[in-house]
This record gives structure tokens, C-alpha cells and sequence, in this order.
């Protein structure tokens, strides 16, 4: 059986066959406005070119970077009521308080806060104020808002009230997505919040684009289930990012990172992504991508998601090349995924990174040529400009002053010297589609992140086996084969303020993926 990835990148659809470790074969497409025909036009290809039965595919697996670019470029979001659950208390920071002025705008701005919340050790702060919700669910339908996210101060440890709120919602606006705060954030309450509603505000996104992937593999004859990849490298069900759109937001770097990884047995290695308009670097240490400690900023929201800590520029096969009074300036700007048209070697009229690589003989793609009069001086100017953004990047991302390899994947990565100081830089074959690579090979997860107290002959040793248990029956639930499940992370945090013995447990189990989920 075969495993297809594929990766929806801004500028190009990359699909891979994986046939156990080996890559049969890797293509690439432009990614296109509806999405669905480019992943198409990339399934048809690398079918074609594996020579694989499209029955014999057991899964594919998606990565897309749908949903922060949504955010980043502040389309296709909805309006949100966002309720919190916190009064008496709380009332000094409105929901959404510390985001930008022109998102807050986007979601609608509806801030609602009522009576309701927890106490750290999970005593009622006071008691939930029903007649609220109800009047909040008449302004949701006289409003016309297509979701609600609920938040309730300490929810972690009791979800009483973020269910009963939903109730209350949902029978008074039937149909009505309501997201709720437990299922998303870990515990800090405005960065929990911030999750539920930019999550709320992206499910009619979610479900178009879901539904947009399944159409392109039923019109591709393909029957098998999918999955979509998340943060950490790992997969969810459609059904699940469906739920829970902002649970993908990393998984293009992630992909590229664990996908480098693969292609060429390191363990660790700083790695750049360099794609037709940014460029990811970040660092793998033990094989997986580093994660982020602090908050992440997601279109300039912070967030506490789980995410490989990767640093963005804006430099890609796509960039402009322009001259300017402070000399040569390569991106932010770029033609995307038009650079196979705009392009001066692909007889364009805008130069661009892709036409210096070229010009500079690093590169054999279009028509070398269309950029042979290029100045000189300007070619050698822009390639020492690439060379000192790329450089920057990789010693930002380095954790230590050991000499570690420098692996370029992506498309753009044409662009790459041989060295960066003093690191050697390595590409591997199917560099170019290594995202899809990572997607291909992911893994399916299952967490739990919840405080648990500890009365009543409950032991930490009893705790801890309760976490990973749900955890496992989450992967199990999500896909996973219960006898590969390995636990990869196990925390818990004694809450030594907090009376009742108080203990915050973090497990995350990884397996394997079943073939038996359709």
C-alpha cells in the first residue's frame, strides 16, 4: 500500500507517493485560487508518474497554510461572539483586548461578558447567569453571526459551564458552531480565548476547504480516507480540522522540518524552507522541529499554541529584485506563484531572486538567455544581498557555536550557497518537495492538558495513567494503531498554591497510522 503527501503551499502544490521509506516518485503544480484544481492537477501527476493503482493508496495526507494565511491577510473570516464566563472578575480586559485594531474589526468585535467562572481548585467564582446566554443567543440572530466561542475562567478543570452555555446557545440558535475554550487553549486565559474565537471565526473556512480536498479525491478516483497535518508534525482527521482549523497553523514548516529530516537521515540541523515568497528556517534537534517556548504570534495575535519555533523572512524564488538608494533590496514583495510567467527567464518583465540565481549560474531553469545582459554588478550585488538574509536566518536559528549542517528544501532553495559560514549546506533529492514529504510521513497524536486534584486515594502515580489513557483514546479515535502508540511527552506540574493537592499533567501519545478509518 502507498501513502500519497501533499503540501498547499502559497505558491505551489508539491504531491509525493511514499511506498514504506522510499519516495517513488514527487511532483510539483501551481497552487491555485480554488485550491482544489491545483491538488488535483499535483494527484494526477505524481500518479502518472509513480505508475502506482490509485486503490492500492491507503491515505493522503494534506498539509495547507490555508488558515494562517486566512489570518495573515485577514480574509475569509467570519463574525464571532465571543463570550467569557468570568464576572465579578475579569472585567478589566475585554475580550480581545490586545489585538490588532483591523482583526478585531474582521471578527465583529463582539465581546460579551457574564456571570460565571471557577476558582483554581474548581469552586464556583459565581454562578453561570443563564438568562444572559439566552439574551446573547436573541443578538446572535438578530446579529446574523455564523459562530460563538465561550470561554469560561478555569475550564481546565471544571467544563461545566462552557457545555451548559453551548446548550443554552444551541437550543435558541439552532446549528449554531459554538467552540469552546476547553478544547483548544491550555491554561492562560487570554491567549485561550484569542484561540476559541480566531478558531470560530475560521470554521466556514475550514469547512469549504475540507469539503474542497474530499471533491478533489473523489474526482480523482481516489477512495481512501485523508488527513490534514497540525503544529507538532502530526495528523487529524478531516472531521477534526473540520472542529479545529487553527490546530494546522504550523504544519507547513513543521512539514518541511520532520520532511528534511527524512530525505536525509540528520537528526540535527538547522533547516531552510525556501519557498516562492518567504523562506522558514528553524532548528531540528533529536529529529523533530524545536518548539517555540514563549507565545506565538499569528497575524499578530498571541496565541499559546504548540509550534516549532521557526523565524520567517520574506525572501523566495518569487522576491522582486530592486534598486534602491540604500542599494539592492530583495522582497518582501513577490509574484507568488506567477513567477513560472512573471519572471524575466520565463519571459517576464519583473526580475526577480529566480532570474539572479539564473544569472549567477546556480541555477539551470528557463531560458538563461532572456537574463544573460543583466549588469553584472547588480547580479553579483543581489546574490551577496540572498546570501547575507540567508545567512542571518541560519544563525538566528542556531541553538549552539557547534558546526551543524544546513539543509535546504522548498522550490526556492535554488537560491541557496554551498556554504553559510562557517555550515555546510546540504540538499537532499526531492529537496524541492520535501513538505510533502513530511506530510506523508506524519504521524497520528492524541494529548491531554488538564489539572487534576489529588483527594480522594487519588495518587499522582493514578493521575498520570488516567491522562495518558485519554490521551491514547484520543489517537485511537483520531486513527492511530493502539499497538504502535509510544508516549513522547509526560509533564506534570504540582500547583503547590492550589489546596486539594492540585496537579497540572500533560501527556501527548504518537502512533502509527491504521488503514482501517473510512
Amino acid at each position: 500500500m502507498y501513502r500519497v503527501g501533499i503540501d498547499v503551499g502559497g505558491t505551489n502544490t508539491d504531491a509525493v507517493v511514499l511506498e514504506g521509506k522510499t519516495v517513488l516518485a514527487g511532483v510539483k503544480a501551481s497552487t491555485t485560487e480554488d485550491v482544489t484544481s491545483g491538488v488535483i492537477e499535483a494527484l494526477e501527476k505524481v500518479i502518472e508518474t509513480s505508475r502506482i493503482a490509485r486503490t492500492r493508496i491507503a491515505a493522503v495526507m494534506i498539509g495547507t497554510t490555508h488558515f494562517t494565511n486566512a489570518v495573515i491577510e485577514r480574509r475569509h473570516m467570519d463574525e464571532v461572539a465571543a463570550i467569557r464566563l468570568s464576572l465579578p472578575s475579569g472585567a478589566g480586559l475585554p475580550p480581545m483586548v490586545d489585538w490588532p485594531d483591523d482583526l478585531r474589526e474582521i471578527v465583529g468585535n463582539h465581546g460579551y461578558q457574564v456571570r460565571g467562572g471557577y476558582e483554581f481548585d474548581g469552586r464556583e467564582l459565581s454562578p453561570l447567569d443563564e438568562d444572559a446566554i439566552v439574551r446573547i443567543a436573541g443578538e446572535i440572530r438578530a446579529k446574523g453571526l455564523k459562530a460563538a466561542a465561550v470561554t469560561c475562567v478555569f475550564s481546565g478543570i471544571n467544563d461545566a459551564m462552557e457545555l451548559r452555555a453551548k446548550e443554552i446557545l444551541q437550543q435558541h440558535c439552532p446549528g449554531l458552531p459554538v467552540v469552546m475554550s476547553k478544547d483548544i487553549g491550555r491554561h492562560g486565559l487570554l491567549a485561550r480565548e484569542s484561540a476559541a474565537i480566531m478558531n470560530a471565526s475560521l470554521l466556514s473556512l475550514a469547512d469549504r476547504t475540507v469539503a474542497a480536498f474530499g471533491k478533489a479525491l473523489v474526482a480523482a478516483g481516489i477512495p481512501c480516507p485523508f488527513y490534514i497535518t497540525q503544529n507538532d508534525g502530526t495528523l487529524m482527521a478531516a472531521d477534526v480540522v473540520r472542529a479545529f482549523p487553527v490546530l494546522t497553523f504550523a504544519s507547513g514548516p513543521t512539514n518541511s522540518m520532520r520532511g528534511a529530516a527524512f530525505l536525509t537521515g540528520l537528526k540535527d540541523a538547522v533547516v531552510v524552507d525556501v519557498g516562492g515568497t518567504t523562506s522558514d528556517v528553524g532548528a531540528l534537534s533529536h529529529g523533530f522541529p524545536r518548539q517555540a517556548s514563549t507565545t506565538v504570534d499569528i497575524g499578530g495575535v498571541r496565541t499559546n499554541f504548540r509550534m516549532p519555533d521557526v523565524f520567517s523572512i520574506g525572501l523566495g524564488g518569487g522576491s522582486l529584485v530592486a534598486r534602491g538608494d540604500v542599494g539592492i533590496t530583495v522582497g518582501p514583495k513577490s509574484v507568488g506563484y506567477r513567477v513560472r510567467k512573471e519572471a524575466l527567464c520565463f519571459g517576464g518583465s519583473t526580475l526577480t531572486a529566480t532570474d539572479i540565481a539564473v544569472a549567477a549560474g546556480k541555477a539551470d531553469i528557463g531560458d538563461r538567455a532572456l537574463v544573460a545582459n543583466l549588469d553584472k554588478g547588480l547580479v553579483e550585488a543581489a546574490v551577496a544581498k540572498i546570501d547575507a538574509m540567508l545567512e542571518a536566518c541560519v544563525e538566528r536559528s542556531r541553538i549552539s557555536s557547534a558546526p551543524v549542517p544546513v539543509i535546504a528544501v522548498g522550490g526556492g532553495s535554488i537560491l541557496m550557497p554551498d556554504r553559510i559560514g562557517d555550515l555546510e549546506v546540504i540538499m537532499p533529492e526531492n529537496f524541492a518537495v520535501a513538505n510533502a514529504v513530511g506530510a506523508a510521513i506524519a504521524q497520528i497524536s492524541g494529548e491531554t492538558d488538564r489539572v487534576f486534584s489529588l483527594v480522594d486515594g487519588r495518587t499522582r502515580e493514578s493521575a498520570l495513567a488516567e491522562a495518558e489513557a485519554e490521551a491514547r483514546e484520543k489517537a485511537i479515535a483520531a486513527g492511530a494503531l493502539a499497538e504502535t502508540l509510544e508516549v513522547i511527552e509526560r509533564e506534570d506540574t504540582p500547583l503547590a498554591y492550589l489546596p486539594g493537592n492540585a496537579t497540572r499533567i500533560h501527556v501527548k501519545v504518537v502512533g502509527e497510522m491504521g488503514g482501517h478509518h473510512a
